[in-house]
């Protein structure tokens, strides 16, 4: 999504029930805060003082805030929209010029065959072999419906179609192409295809071989409407919530996933700039995602031509709902929610309110501990208080986890799309790499020369001259060859200056044993996926195809090889299907886990991606997608199984699976985080119980910790703390300045209490607190989690801690049992803690000193 450009929320906003819902439950809190501020002020604003400052500027920034947290809610849910629609609509118009590109190149060659050359020209009359020869290549490259030769007069000389005979044409596309030097790309109606709306034709006009001059032309009709569809098929949504259209450069539509919704030939609104903007058609309101091809190999494709996908809006957020985080490890949702600022800022600003309120709370609560009279009323504040921001809290927790399910939803829908495309691509251009090894070991001059017991200088030269304009037409191969009977190249291209030699070296016996047993003309055989001199000992793959007596079709001759240029070609397909995705890396690699191909430069090719096996094991065609931890991260995976693509690797007999991996970071992975909603630590209250003893709640991973409330002085945010340099004690993290009303400033050292208990360092995030803790005339800073309340206890609820010596520093010394026993808080004693940091001696309870001396007499 584009995002400079406005976004009306007012626009969107009806159409996202989760997001009005959210504005609802904000603006009843607004109100609750109102009339708590109120009720503070009359009725106790002395004791409230120290609050009331707070709760304005809370109520101010719940005003600022909600507008800019709906209108984020709002802008991500467009974005995600968009960016699915736009993956969608971006492939569809590179998916076809990397097809039409390989119809340029066919063009061009097979306008240059000597014996269609021979017969247009004249020289000999025998339609028949020619009309077999065209149906021969057509068998071959078979996005082909129809093939023409046609002379200079416009008269049809011979067409693979004879259910629908043509005698001649008129159609300018004929004059174009005598006059050109190049192909000529035809898209509209046309006397050449009479029974279609609109054809795709691809001409290029034929030389006299012995002369030069020009004797006609060739046409290739392309299947249009087939391969939409079959592109269509295989790509649109499935719940057909959307509609896939390839346009002109007018916006008119030439192919429709579902032209009984958006016709061929009508025109659409389009969306080139990724705006969050509404478009109408057929007075609906649409979002809409437009592409012009990127172009491939130097080929824009024919002029104009788009992709796009458009989404009714009151269908765009809906279909998306997952339990993605529900599914997960309470620790891995955990760790990814932890993550979840980088896309809604101003979510994470209403949190962070949230936990100044909570601290608010905490500290009134800790300031009343004890007391009577007037701070009672102050208490009742609290509670109100403290019962709102639970709310408030509760609220955008569960706003932050919808939001994120929504990302979630559309990074796994997303990630699976892109693996498929990445191994659609792959599936399309290695079946044309089949087609073209097939087809020129047909050429007569190759089964002639090599025919031959002896090839000439001459002939060797003249068989490099083919074999450098086939090279020169198609780019994708680093090197051409043909070899003999006995697997010596006889000759071979260069087409990437790459130095090497082959003239002489022999294949290897496998291969050649492979190729001698090829029975016919549509076989070919493929090397596996490995290094080879012939690529610069490099892993590729190199096809081939046996070249036959001319006249004797069950004799080998020899065979012709082609080294795909797999390097660039692979590693363009993969950035090619992520686009300008960030944080994202792909890779291709076949069902042993070893890399193909790889975005990232930490996985080369030839190692082993370590991927849970039962995906290597998938079916052709499926695909999946899942939340796992990659390279210390959280990441979205997607993977699919090559499914081949018309007769390759499907009924051609050739099986090469490969498989396409794709991971989206979401950042680092959390060991532990530090809150405690992993068991419900609400606190039951008896009414009718007597006053007991205060204690000072909080957590330390997730985990519930408490001090007596007479030792606890209130609490700061940890982003207070300053860091210190000056050695001590391994749990020392800095110290924090302490100011309050008529007192001078004064400094306390602050700890690290998750160290001390568990022997590493606390991380530091949003929630963490620094309760400062006060014995005698000391005071110290303790880091912890979160903060959690300031409850009373019974005597019999408090009980020593198993095991526990009074003299052996133990930090715990007691356990509170609350909720009938159900939660146990563990009571850090505070003397001891002292004691520990100050290297003191463990002082002895008066209790404990009796007991002791008993034992002694």
């Amino acid at each position: 999504m584009n995002p400079q450009a406005a976004l009306q929320i007012d626009t969107f906003l009806p159409y996202m029930r989760d997001v009005s819902r959210c504005e609802q439950s904000l603006r009843e809190l607004n109100l609750m805060w109102r009339m708590i501020e109120a009720s503070a002020k009359m009725n106790c604003p002395v004791e409230a003082k120290a609050i009331l400052p707070t709760m304005a500027a809370t109520r101010a920034g719940f005003n600022r805030l909600e507008q800019e947290l709906v209108s984020s809610l709002v802008r991500e849910k467009v974005a995600n929209v968009l960016e699915e629609i736009g993956t969608k609509a971006q492939y569809v118009i590179d998916i076809v010029v990397r097809n039409l590109y390989e119809r340029t190149a066919d063009v061009g060659f097979l306008a240059t065959d000597r014996e269609l050359c021979s017969f247009v020209a004249g020289l000999h009359e025998d339609r028949d072999m020619i009309r077999a020869r065209l149906r021969a290549y057509r068998s071959k490259y078979t996005v082909y419906d129809e093939i023409m030769l046609i002379d200079v007069a416009g008269n049809v000389l011979v067409q693979i179609d004879e259910a629908t005979p043509l005698e001649g044409t008129t159609d300018p596309l004929l004059k174009e192409t005598l006059a050109s030097d190049s192909y000529v790309e035809t898209f509209r109606a046309t006397d050449l295809r009479p029974g279609k709306h609109e054809a795709l034709v691809y001409s290029r006009r034929m030389h006299h071989p012995e002369t030069g001059a020009v004797v006609g032309i060739l046409c290739l009709c392309f299947h249009f409407e087939e391969e939409m569809a079959g592109i269509f098929r295989s790509h649109r949504d499935p719940a057909q919530r959307s509609n896939m259209l390839l346009l002109d450069g007018s916006n008119r539509v030439i192919a429709s996933a579902d032209p009984l919704w958006i016709p061929v030939g009508t025109t659409v609104p389009v969306n080139c700039d990724a705006d969050p903007r509404l478009v109408v058609y057929g007075g609906r309101e649409y979002l809409a995602r437009t592409f012009s091809a990127d172009g491939y190999q130097g080929y824009m494709g024919p002029p104009g031509w788009q992709g796009q996908v458009m989404i009714p809006v009151e269908l765009g957020f809906t279909g998306l709902a997952t339990t993605a985080l529900k599914s997960l490890d309470v620790d891995v949702a955990d760790g990814l929610l932890s993550h979840a600022q980088s896309f809604c800022p101003p979510l994470f600003e209403i949190m962070s309110a949230a936990e100044t309120i909570r601290r608010v709370v905490w500290n009134g609560q800790v300031m009343t501990a004890g007391q009577n009279g007037e701070l009672l009323k102050l208490k009742t504040i609290l509670e109100q208080i403290s019962e709102t921001g639970a709310r408030s809290n509760e609220l955008f927790s569960q706003s932050i986890r919808d939001l994120y399910e929504t990302v979630l939803s559309s990074s796994l829908s997303d990630s699976e799309f892109v693996s498929h495309l990445m191994v659609d691509l792959l599936d399309r251009n290695l079946y044309e790499r089949s087609d073209d090894c097939r087809w020129w070991a047909l050429t007569p001059e190759l089964q002639v020369a090599l025919a031959e017991p002896y090839q000439s200088a001459e002939s060797v030269a003249r068989l490099t001259e083919i074999l450098a304009y086939i090279n020169s037409l198609y780019t994708v191969y680093t090197r051409i060859f043909v070899y003999d009977s006995e697997g010596v190249i006889i000759a071979s291209t260069d087409f990437k200056a790459d130095g090497l030699d082959v003239v002489g070296t022999s294949i290897d016996s496998t291969t050649l044993g492979h190729v001698s047993m090829l029975r016919s003309d549509q076989q070919y055989y493929v090397t596996p996926f490995e290094s080879t001199a012939l690529y610069g000992e490099r892993p590729t793959y190199v096809y081939h195809a046996a070249i036959r007596h001319p006249e004797h079709s069950a004799q080998m001759v020899g065979g012709i090889g082609i080294v795909f240029d797999s390097e660039p070609e692979f590693a363009a397909m993969l950035k090619g299907a992520l686009g300008d995705k960030e944080d994202v890396s792909a890779l291709f690699i076949n069902r042993s886990g070893r890399i193909i191909s790889s975005t990232d430069p930490t996985r080369p090719v030839g190692d082993v991606l370590d991927i849970a096996p039962e995906l290597l094991t998938m079916e052709n065609g499926s695909s999946t997608s899942r939340i796992v931890i990659h390279d210390g991260h959280y990441a979205i995976l997607g993977c699919t199984v090559s499914h081949g693509y018309r007769e390759f690797k499907t009924t051609d007999g050739y099986r090469e699976d490969v498989l396409a991996v794709v991971y989206k970071s979401f950042g680092e992975e959390r060991q532990k985080i530090n809150n405690g909603n992993h068991v419900d630590t609400t606190l039951e209250v008896d009414i009718n119980a007597v006053p007991g003893r205060e204690f000072a709640t909080f957590f330390i991973d997730g985990s519930l910790f408490a001090i007596a409330a007479e030792h606890a002085e209130e609490a700061l945010p940890a982003s207070a703390v300053s860091p210190v340099s000056m050695g001590g004690r391994a749990e020392r993290i800095g110290i924090l300045a302490l100011q309050h009303d008529n007192e001078s400033r004064r400094f306390v050292w602050v700890f690290d209490l998750g160290h001390l208990m568990r022997g590493y360092r606390s991380e530091i995030d949003s929630s963490s607190q620094v309760i400062i803790v006060k014995r005698g005339s000391q005071s110290i800073g303790l880091l912890v989690s979160e903060l959690h309340g300031v409850p009373e206890f019974q005597a019999a609820q408090i009980t020593p801690t198993p095991l526990a010596s009074p003299t052996d520093g133990m930090l715990v010394t007691e356990v509170i049992q609350a909720n009938g026993g159900r939660l146990l808080i563990q009571a850090i004693n505070v003397d001891h803690l002292f004691a520990l940091l100050n290297d003191e001696e463990i002082p002895i309870p008066q209790a404990a000193m009796t007991e002791t001396m008993k034992i002694a007499a």
